[in-house]
């Protein structure tokens, strides 16, 4: 069946157009297999086809510059038994970086160390870059890799704000990815990350219209 947005498809270039839609407009798997009219297992399977092209156009972000926030975020059952904050079990930690009034990165790390925060860092900002964080030790001494305008906030001394320092935009995506996911009733740790880059990219596109920007993005390169 032809279709200019999938190489190989099973349902007609005007339903699949409807499940884009759909999707650009946020509804669940369950919400557009009903309104399409489709079987929930063919909407799963175009919708596992969307999040992961949205990973692959989240990995080609090119680095931020000018004002970058960082901070991590601590993903996961509300309640766990155990230490509170960083270190907290059985939960996903991700690592942000934000430009103000720009893109978001985010990252899933194994901890957070210096070694780990850094790395990413190192990868991801340009070193004339202004960095914003908070007290945490993992950000010690980014001056001495290159980082020469560093300005910190100290949370535990209950300081969020000073001057132009903070890391609110950062925390407010947080947020926003946060009261997304809940929608979804807990998810499987493997299939995260999909989900977490679908955040990170409708936050990146706010401004845009998703439905014929991801149209564009499939027929430059169909999916597979």
């Amino acid at each position: 069946m032809k279709n200019k947005y999938v190489k190989v498809s099973h349902i007609s270039e005007p339903k699949f157009r409807e499940i884009v839609k759909f999707f650009s407009e946020d509804l669940s798997a369950t919400q557009i297999s009903h309104l399409a009219k489709l079987n929930r297992n063919t909407v799963n399977r175009y919708l596992m086809l969307f999040r992961e092209r949205i990973v692959k156009i989240c990995k080609e972000t090119s680095p931020l510059s000018g004002e970058v926030e960082v901070d991590e975020s601590y993903f996961g059952a509300s309640r766990v038994r155990g230490k509170r904050g960083r270190g907290a079990r059985g939960k996903t930690i991700v690592f942000g970086l934000l430009k103000r009034e720009g893109k978001v990165y985010t990252e899933i790390v194994p901890d957070v160390t210096k070694a780990t925060l850094q790395g990413i860092i190192r990868g991801k900002v340009n070193p004339n870059s202004i960095i914003h964080s908070d007290g945490w030790r993992g950000y010690h001494g980014l001056v001495d890799v290159g980082y020469d305008k560093h300005f910190r906030v100290h949370h535990g001394a209950n300081e969020f704000v000073r001057g132009n320092s903070h890391i609110n935009g950062i925390e407010s995506f947080w947020s926003y990815a946060k009261i997304r996911l809940v929608k979804f009733h807990g998810m499987d740790k493997r299939t995260f990350n999909l989900h977490l880059k679908e955040c990170e990219f409708r936050f990146n596109n706010r401004g845009e219209d998703l439905y014929k920007l991801l149209l564009k993005i499939f027929r430059k390169e169909p999916l597979n």
